[in-house]
This record gives C-alpha cells, structure tokens and sequence, in this order.
C-alpha cells in the first residue's frame, strides 16, 4: 500500500473531526452555560463546569469557587452543582443529608422548584437564544435585496450577450414589469427559457433596453454538506453547461433533467474560470419538508441555483433581522418535529436520521464551504441540540422538567429509587437511538 494515497483521506478526517469539536464545543458551551448562569442567578452553586470529559486537560477555579475545565474527550460537557453525585445531576444521597438547611438551599436538589426548572429550561433556551442571534447577524451582515430589483455585482459566466452593467435597476423583463423581487420571479417563472432575454432598465436615470442571459442561469450558488455534487468535486461559482450532451440554459432545465433520472449516473460539463470540466455523478433519493408541514422524496444532486449576478443590498432594521432568526429557529424545529413523525410513522426513511459520523461529515463538509457556511451550520446544529434536550425522556433536559411539573402537581419529587429507574430506562432508550443513528451513518447510503 502507498503510504501517500492515505495523506489527504487523513488530512479530510482531521479536518472533519476538528470542525465537528469545534461546532459541539460551541454549542455544548453554550447549553452549560445557560444552566451556570441562570443556576447562579438562582442561587444554585456550580462546582464544576466542563467541556469535554474524561481526563482535566486545563482547568482554574474562579473567585466564587467554580472549577472551569477542559477534558480529553471533546465531545460533550456539564455543570456539576453543589450536591450532584455527578454530572447527571442525581443527588449525592450520602452527603446531602448531612448538609445544613442554608447550604442545601445552594444545591440542584435542595433550591426552590422555580430555581431549579429555571435552570433546567436555560440550556435548551440559550441554544435557541444562539440560533435566533446567528441568523440574525449573518442578515445584517449580507443585508436584504434592495427593491425594485437592482445589480450589485455580475457573476462570471461563459460567454453570451451580457447588457446589464453594476448599479442597472431592472424596470422590466420580456416587456413585463418587475416592481419588486416577487414580480420579478413572477416573470421568470412563467417566461419561456432563451438564451437571451430583454431587459427593460434605469441606468442612471435614462431608461433604455439591453439583451442579457436567462436570469436564473445553470450556475451553482450552494452546496449542500455531503452531496452528490460536493463529493465529485463540484464547487460554487461552477456553471454547468450540458447534461448527457444537451446543453443547459437555466437551473431548471437541470433540475427537471436530475428529478427524471430516477437515480441513475449523469455526465455533467462543467464550466469554470473559463475551463470546461467534466463531471459524472449519481442523483440521491432526498426526502424534503413541504410547505404543508409534509415531505416529498425527490432526486437531488445538492445543490442550489440563483440569479446571474447578487443583488445590490441594504442593512435590514435589527428588529427585522432577530425575527427572520426566529423564524429560521422555528421552521427548523417544525421540519425536525415533522420529520422525526414521518420517520416514525414510515412515511419517508429512517436512514434520515444521523448520528455523530453523519454530523461530523457535514460539520467538515460546511467548514470547507467558507466561514460563513460553518457558522449557520453551528446554528442549525444548535437547535437540534436544543430541541433533542427538551425531549420528555429521563437523563435530557425535558425528563427533568417533567419530574418538576409532577412535584408541582403532586406538591412532592418523585422517589429516589423512582428516580432511578426512571433515569435507567431513559439512558437506556438514548443509547439505542445512538446506536440505531450510528447504525444509519455506517450503512445507509
């Protein structure tokens, strides 16, 4: 065996399992540290605050008597609170008796029920609260597309007329006018596909007419992590010029070629930076969420089209920008919810749920995309995380707010031995599911 064919399949894994440590870091110190500060907030004490497990690597003790570590294992973390046995949080039965009544008021176990489902709720809370801040920033950072529709900057393409210029405001497309961007799609989406199109524009004031390409050209504006198009090799800013031979014109026209396939290779030239590559490539059966909180399974070769060249934008108000994070928040936990249902009703494949080598692969895969692709990457995994926490199963977040809604009705906790067959039964389902998610990762396509 040559030792140097190895070289960049480990140079991929490293660089694989580094963005995936740092994406769960992020996000696990994000969820602990909800806990820790709305624990303190409460009045609960923290003992020890880790990232990772297994063996201190680094560690130091604040003022208020805290332990801040990092482990070996990097792939998870805890808050340990005065009175824990560990870092599931179960009562330390041999030494919390023998605590006085001010201290135990400092515990997990012995603070008021408020306290302590206040601070139960906070992981989940904070991944959401990362979620909804990420999308909002990236929006004020790209801003919004400046209406009526106006050129910011042309993408490069193969040759064809190419009237538009910079700073061109689209009044107009085959003689229909665009007021807005929901005109303007109007138009294409109606509009036979040529090669030239005319377009109706104020340069600086004088209204003239210009020939340009179809506005939505078979160019690759996106990738998606772990597809068929990003394992050959394809990379944003390609154009794809022909499919099995037939020259291409506009994204759909590639993407009614991919749904026909029914799976089978497809023969792709590729345009980029004035060379022309080729490319074969087998599309995936993809299951998708519909508009109508259903799915629809379709072929897919992973990757997204857009216009011929990026809008001008402006600075959306920041009021704007944290509702369009809510709204990203929500429609992934609603699509993840409705999926989780249609998996378990049979209605699409159980192989969409992955577990932590399928997450790990895309974690590399959007960090090799660009930064900005990686960090709403964290954000999505963020609400995952902070949806799967809040599940009512023993040993998650949600179980344990679930044992504090029964004390609140039942004016007591459930028993210690209660407890911990409620907990063992709990760990014992989320093993199998890690074990079935790590089951798909090795054997599903």
């Amino acid at each position: 065996m040559d030792i140097a064919t190895l070289i960049p399949q480990f140079g991929g894994a490293l660089w694989t399992f580094a963005a995936f440590v740092v994406a769960l870091s992020v996000i696990v110190f994000v969820h602990e540290y909800g806990h820790y500060i709305v624990g303190r907030w409460s009045g609960i004490r923290a003992e020890v605050f880790s990232i990772g497990f297994g063996p201190v690597l680094l560690k130091r003790t604040d003022r208020r008597g805290t332990q801040w570590q990092v482990a070996a294992l990097p792939f998870g973390g805890y808050v340990k609170f005065l009175g824990d046995a560990s870092a599931a949080s179960d009562k330390a039965s041999d030494t919390y008796d023998q605590l006085d009544e001010d201290t135990k008021r400092h515990t997990m176990h012995g603070a008021p029920l408020w306290a302590r489902a206040a601070t139960v709720a906070a992981g989940p809370v904070f991944n959401f609260i990362l979620s909804i801040l990420v999308f909002a920033a990236i929006l004020l950072w790209q801003g919004t597309p400046r209406e009526p529709v106006q050129v910011g900057t042309l993408k490069p393409m193969p040759e064809a007329a190419q009237g538009l210029l910079p700073g061109d405001t689209i009044l107009a497309v085959s003689g229909t006018e665009t007021p807005d961007y929901q005109g303007f799609f109007d138009v294409v989406r109606e509009m036979p596909v040529t090669e030239s199109v005319r377009y109706d524009i104020d340069r600086a004031g004088e209204q003239v007419a210009v020939e340009g390409p179809y506005p939505f050209p078979p160019m690759v504006e996106g990738l998606q992590a772990g597809s068929a198009a990003m394992d050959v090799g394809i990379e944003t800013g390609d154009v794809i010029t022909a499919i099995d031979g037939t020259p291409l014109i506009a994204f759909k026209q590639l993407q009614e070629a991919v749904g026909e396939s029914d799976g089978k290779p497809l023969a792709l030239d590729v345009w980029r930076d004035g060379e022309t590559l080729e490319f074969v490539l087998a599309p995936r059966r993809v299951d998708l969420p519909t508009a109508d909180g259903g799915f629809e399974t379709r072929w897919l070769i992973g990757m997204t089209g857009g216009l011929m060249f990026t809008p001008a934008t402006e600075t959306p108000g920041v009021m704007e920008s944290l509702q369009y994070g809510v709204d990203q928040t929500g429609f992934i936990i609603q699509s993840s919810l409705s999926g989780l249902w249609h998996m378990v009703t049979g209605a699409i494949s159980a192989c969409n749920l992955r577990g932590p080598i399928g997450i790990a692969e895309t974690s590399g895969a959007a960090a090799s995309q660009g930064v900005d692709s990686f960090i709403w990457f964290i954000a999505v995994l963020s609400t995952a995380v902070g949806m799967l926490n809040l599940f009512p199963i023993p040993v998650l977040d949600g179980g344990h707010l679930v044992f504090h809604a029964y004390e609140a009705l039942a004016g007591r906790p459930p028993s210690d031995k209660a407890l911990r067959l409620l907990m063992g039964v709990g760990l014992s389902l989320m093993l199998a599911l890690m074990a079935f998610a790590l089951t798909n990762d090795l054997f599903c396509p």
